[in-house]
């Protein structure tokens, strides 16, 4: 229902990126720092496809490889504390980087993490859409 939502109000159509895997140096640990872990991040990015699909060409609509690009840059670049702060950055430079995107989606997982339980990951998931000028 919330993903139901979530689309209405981003505008329907999205491309999607998923179980991206990048190796980085985030955390608030000296050891994350330091020896760094693996991150799987997850985008979707809300946009009209209705050009693309009626014309078949990658000029009216946006590279999955360039927004891959981005999220590789952010986790594989200069390191953060907070994994929100790592979600925002993607988020950020994807909306600067492509004005025709008017939503954003991303989620950052952390599968290696320091406690005591068997998990798939602990993470975060943020949505920021274009402001209105």
């Amino acid at each position: 229902m919330a993903e139901e939502a979530a689309a209405t109000l981003a505008g329907g159509d999205k491309l999607i990126l998923r179980g991206l895997q990048f190796h980085g140096f985030h955390g608030v640990l000296k050891e994350e720092q330091t020896l760094g872990q693996k991150f799987v991040v997850d985008i979707d990015a809300w946009m009209d496809l209705a050009a693309a699909g009626e014309s078949d060409s990658i000029a009216d609509t946006v590279s999955y490889t360039d927004i891959y690009g981005i999220a590789k840059d952010v986790i594989e670049g200069t390191p953060h504390n907070l994994l929100e702060s790592v979600a925002h950055s993607i988020a950020k430079a994807t909306l600067l980087k492509f004005p025709q995107i008017s939503a954003v989606r991303v989620k950052v997982g952390k599968p290696h993490v320091a406690v005591q339980g068997v998990l798939d990951y602990l993470g975060v998931e943020i949505m920021r859409h274009r402001k209105k000028e």
